[in-house]
């Protein structure tokens, strides 16, 4: 495994700034977000002055009762082989439920889930995680995931859950400090415990963010400056072993180059801050990282995980359901933190499908958020956010709506583009003023 260095997510509202930042060593870039054969110029360059670039998916769900979708993983594989990249990272949660295992309707979150931290629960995340590994070209990191909820009946706390993910895999870990700020917050977790139990010298690198508490609840915004607790947390890592690459990360919100170089200025001293204080392990993680094709590791499950994705499936979308279909919430859960994160599940819908589907707000005006949150408390998501922009469109029209006749017309015709045999022009009113007001959207 390399020394990464400092780096930052390169996002492309963000390209050029990024390729100007002095001391930037490498970049992260969301997986689903390029397309192998049209790689964004700016990515080129970077490569091309020797910065290191990671893709980072979001939407395997290998914590998902499903074993890995091959295609998924397919597509990964191949966005890691055009970029030359050394390692590819993705999460432990998942993302969606429900489908054969559970003879139910198949329902997405769009969200990154937190997994149960039962043995069940462990078996399926180490037979999808190898699975996994044998798809890719380059190794696999896993990151630690920021919830608004816990499962009862937790059988292991965070620490130990990683530790034996990492014993029976070999997998690399991506820890992000600000989601164990996070979870400290919203699930009183400590994370000096959560470090201590880490087996550290599977660290491949660490994430780096922002976030914002409102009533007593800690939002992951990835929008907002990086607080002091989750830089002293960078620390308390640092002091333990010598991290191989630290990340910024910043989805939304940004701010003037300025500050993105300021942050990554106090993420340098935040890891320094150890070395200083003459904690420091001096960097026994790379070459522990570098043992073995997939760095060691036990490569036998304790036990058969089949009767292990029927409860965990079962389990999953008991809870995605109550999230996003307004079923009951399952025994056990807080029922408060659960409306809390169905809330942010449907407004990260709703913003998701007016980036991905920018003349949806330019068509429906103001009423777009309104009329969209409506639609989907009544309707979950089944394919993804272009679908569900699909999908409420129809929904719309089969409605009757909008109510003045030049919107719904306008309507109509988009709908039309992307649902017919043949794509459109799309050189009309709509598609321009999308394209003005939205110009930095992400696919």
């Amino acid at each position: 495994m390399p020394r990464l260095g400092t780096g930052i997510g390169w996002r492309p509202e963000i390209a050029d700034a990024v390729e100007r930042m002095p001391g930037i060593d490498w970049v992260e870039v969301v997986a689903e977000n390029v397309c192998p054969g049209h790689l964004p110029e700016s990515l080129l360059r970077l490569r091309e002055r020797g910065v290191t670039v990671i893709p980072h998916g979001v939407s395997l769900g290998l914590g998902g009762a499903d074993r890995p979708d091959a295609g998924r993983l397919t597509a990964l594989a191949e966005r890691a082989e055009a970029l030359g990249s050394p390692l590819v990272t993705e999460h432990i949660a998942f993302v969606r439920a429900g489908g054969a295992l559970t003879v139910s309707p198949p329902l997405e979150a769009g969200h990154l889930l937190p997994v149960p931290r039962t043995r069940d629960a462990l078996d399926v995340l180490c037979e999808n995680v190898r699975i996994a590994q044998d798809a890719l070209p380059v190794p696999l990191a896993l990151e630690n995931i920021a919830a608004l909820f816990s499962w009862p009946g937790e059988e292991l706390t965070e620490g130990q859950f990683l530790a034996e993910l990492v014993e029976r895999t070999g997998v690399r870990l991506l820890i992000d400090v600000a989601n164990l700020h996070t979870n400290h917050v919203n699930r009183g977790e400590d994370p000096a415990r959560a470090l201590a139990e880490l087996p550290l010298e599977a660290l491949a690198y660490v994430h780096v963010a922002g976030g914002f508490e409102r009533d007593g609840v800690w939002h992951d915004s990835h929008a907002h400056p990086v607080p002091r607790p989750v830089l002293d947390i960078l620390t308390d890592l640092a002091a333990r072993t010598t991290p191989p690459g630290v990340l910024l990360e910043r989805d939304e919100n940004f701010p003037e180059p300025a500050e993105l170089e300021r942050e990554l200025t106090l993420i340098r001293e935040a890891v320094t801050a150890a070395a200083r204080e003459g904690a420091g392990t001096g960097g026994g993680t790379g070459a522990a990282i570098a043992a073995g094709p997939a760095g060691g590791g036990v490569a036998v499950l304790a036990r058969p995980a089949v009767d292990a994705r029927e409860r965990v499936a079962v389990a999953q979308a008991a809870v995605l359901s109550s999230l996003v279909a307004g079923t009951p919430v399952p025994e056990g859960f807080d029922r408060t933190r659960m409306r809390v994160q169905a809330r942010a599940l449907a407004a990260k819908r709703a913003d998701v499908v007016a980036k991905v589907a920018p003349e949806l707000p330019v068509i429906l005006g103001t009423g777009y958020r309104e009329t969209f949150l409506e639609y989907a408390r009544e309707r979950p998501m089944s394919g993804g956010y272009r679908r569900d922009a699909l999908n409420f469109a129809a929904h719309l029209l089969r409605a009757g709506r909008p109510e003045e006749a030049g919107s719904r017309r306008e309507l109509r015709e988009w709908w039309l583009e992307r649902v017919g045999p043949a794509p459109r022009q799309s050189g009309g009113r709509v598609a321009r003023v999308a394209r003005r007001v939205l110009p930095g959207r992400r696919g």
